[in-house]
């Protein structure tokens, strides 16, 4: 069989249809038409896009993704179809999507020292937390309104505390942990008009962690948070203020140069995880009853809130940075540590805890890993590369890699879903923005 002359014939029509959910203007007729099968993403999208010009003449081109089977094209179609034994004699269904890529990098917002810790989680704004022991509330690009002041070391993560029941708009709480071995819970008013950064001091000091406290993550009912350290455990600590069945802390104000000084309370760890061995890197507490956590150990265990035992126990042979739990039906954990390759594993699939996918594009340490919070299928990761990639589990090649940062890039996260946000060594918070993720 002369299988270069196949592939030579192969390559030259195929016959496709293009099909899509995304609403009109987006959508092409639905007959059929021959396209030469070299074509790759950029030819299928220029088809495309042709195909929507010829039925609305003010039509501003977009690129698209495409998928085959539910699986990404990164390859050309010939190539594609080959690789997957796909049949080109009958007509071939091609769904297209909207290309998941930043159409825009916002002015970065600088810090003083390097960015070590960003929350995205409420639309209103981004927290940061940075080397020069300050946490910073930006309200845009550039925009800083609040400076948390307090730690007397740098901030190495930073979680936004969303309390169940709370209904004002305004009064949002946060808490930051740091390698002076403390944790620190705020609360501050978004709805504040300010000319200039206002300071605030935290509320309450979480003291009890014998080493520098590397991850703090708020539990969904914002009733606790939960915090891992370098003394290898895990401590979870009441916040109190937003608890209304504990007591209420008791905070007076007074005036200093002109600055609203607030009393401090210290609170006890309520409980602590015992059974990492050595750095607690990475904590997420996805379900009120069930908190991860990552470890220099080379271990992922899930915790039961209730009785403190760990009810799974993966070892994936490599120090753990970062850790995120999300993707379908919110089971899928994602980790990154100290080699170039971000895992995932699906822990309801028996008999196995091998990872499900592994991308290796980075090339160097992963120091962040991210879910969108609306996609089963797309996350955002970062690396001591100085790159920040966006993933889809349909293909094994970044949809898109965000090289805006000039060294390590130290953390990242999405913001208001279509938005990208890290921080590095570069001492700066970028915002890649304009993201459609379906």
């Amino acid at each position: 069989m002369d299988i270069d002359g196949d592939a030579e014939e192969f390559s030259r029509r195929v016959q496709v249809r293009f099909v899509t959910k995304l609403q009109p203007p987006f959508k092409v007729p639905a007959t059929s038409i021959a396209i030469p099968s070299n074509l790759t993403r950029m030819g299928l999208s220029a088809v495309v896009n042709n195909l929507l010009q010829a039925g609305n003449p003010d039509w501003n081109s977009e690129p698209f993704d495409f998928l085959i089977n539910r699986e990404l094209v990164r390859m050309s179609l010939e190539e594609f179809l080959l690789a997957k034994g796909i049949s080109a004699e009958k007509i071939l269904e091609i769904e297209y999507i909207k290309a998941v890529a930043p159409r825009r990098e916002e002015d970065p917002s600088l810090h003083d020292d390097w960015v070590s810790a960003v929350d995205g989680s409420n639309p209103g704004f981004i927290l940061t937390g940075c080397y020069d022991g300050l946490g910073r509330i930006w309200k845009a690009a550039g925009l800083c309104s609040h400076i948390l002041e307090g730690h007397g070391a740098a901030i190495t993560s930073v979680s936004v505390i969303k309390p169940k029941g709370v209904e004002s708009n305004s009064d949002q709480f946060l808490a930051t942990a740091s390698k002076d071995r403390t944790l620190r819970l705020w609360k501050f008013d978004m709805q504040e008009t300010l000319d200039h950064p206002r300071k605030i001091t935290a509320y309450k000091v979480l003291p009890g962690h014998n080493a520098s406290v590397q991850s703090v993550a708020a539990q969904p009912s914002g009733q606790m948070v939960c915090s891992g350290s370098w003394d290898c455990r895990i401590n979870l600590w009441q916040t109190n203020e937003i608890d209304k069945g504990g007591d209420l802390v008791s905070i007076k104000k007074r005036k200093v140069d002109n600055e609203d000084e607030e009393s401090q309370s210290e609170g006890e760890a309520v409980s602590t995880l015992v059974g990492h061995t050595q750095c607690v890197s990475s904590v997420v507490w996805p379900q009120n009853d069930t908190i991860y956590s990552a470890s220099w150990d080379h271990s992922v265990k899930r915790w039961d809130v209730e009785t403190g035992k760990d009810s799974l126990n993966m070892f994936c042979g490599k120090v753990i940075n970062c850790l995120d739990v999300g993707g379908e039906n919110s089971a899928l954990i994602a980790a990154g540590g100290s080699d170039p390759i971000l895992r995932i594993w699906d822990p309801r699939k028996p008999g196995t805890l091998a990872p499900v996918f592994q991308f290796s594009s980075h090339s160097s340490w992963i120091s962040a890993c991210k879910w969108h919070n609306k996609s089963w299928f797309h996350l955002v990761s970062a690396s001591y590369d100085g790159k920040v990639m966006i993933w889809d589990l349909r293909t094994a090649w970044p949809l898109a890699v965000i090289d805006s940062h000039k060294d390590k890039v130290l953390c990242a996260d999405w913001w208001r879903g279509d938005s990208v946000v890290s921080g590095g060594a570069d001492v700066k918070l970028r915002i890649s923005s304009e993201i459609s993720v379906q």
